[in-house]
């Protein structure tokens, strides 16, 4: 199962501009893609939260939430994918893995009606077997129920599956789940260092997996 935001994607132009676009809409101070970049990896409420208070922790009022989430989704829909991109070494990963007959899905915490367009307009939609995004079941990452579920899709046993991914939540949802867990160097994780969170292996491109799968 392999993670979208910060493993496969580089969302963060996309999702600054549309930050930057509910900033001025609502008459406060554009964030920048840098702060943006250092806020992402949460599901989109989470960061309108943090654009809102300038901060990572920090809640901002209801009401002013409750204007500026339709005015960013009105935004993303329409700039999902117009600045996003594959991270160098996607494709080579993807082609390894499915040359090697492993059984593909994706797991994502953004929502499915942002998830499906971005996947497609990349090109890499048909890839996976199965998309499960934030809003497919009950609970997302870092609880472990979508990679227990994928499992289950797949009748393999957690203990055979692998995630890659590149947060904090990705080894968490990993390590509750029995999952193996593979991350990106180069993801979102808030500054920190992924390796700090003791994953299996850390790989600065999906090019590498052919070296130790």
């Amino acid at each position: 199962m392999i993670d979208v935001d910060g493993t496969l994607v580089d969302s963060v132009p996309d999702l600054a501009y549309c930050v930057d676009q509910m900033m001025i809409k609502l008459g406060m101070k554009e964030r920048g893609e840098e702060k943006v970049r250092h806020w992402v990896g949460n599901g989109i409420p989470k960061l309108i939260e943090r654009a809102l208070t300038d901060d990572l922790e920090v809640s901002p009022i209801k009401e002013v939430f409750d204007i500026a989430y339709p005015i960013f989704l009105d935004l993303y829909a329409d700039n999902t994918a117009a600045r996003s991109c594959l991270y160098a070494g996607v494709k080579e990963g993807l082609n390894y893995l499915k040359s090697k007959d492993y059984q593909l899905g994706c797991v994502t915490n953004k929502a499915e009606q942002f998830t499906h367009p971005l996947l497609k307009t990349l090109g890499i939609f048909d890839d996976f077997k199965i998309v499960i995004s934030g809003d497919t079941l009950a609970k997302k990452k870092p609880d472990p129920l979508p990679l227990i579920h994928a499992a289950s899709y797949f009748n393999i046993s957690p203990q055979e599956c692998l995630m890659l991914g590149d947060s904090v939540s990705d080894v968490k949802a990993a390590r509750a789940a029995g999952f193996s867990i593979i991350c990106m160097s180069y993801g979102y994780n808030h500054g920190n260092d992924i390796a700090d969170e003791s994953p299996d292996l850390v790989i600065d491109s999906m090019s590498q997996l052919r070296e130790y799968l």
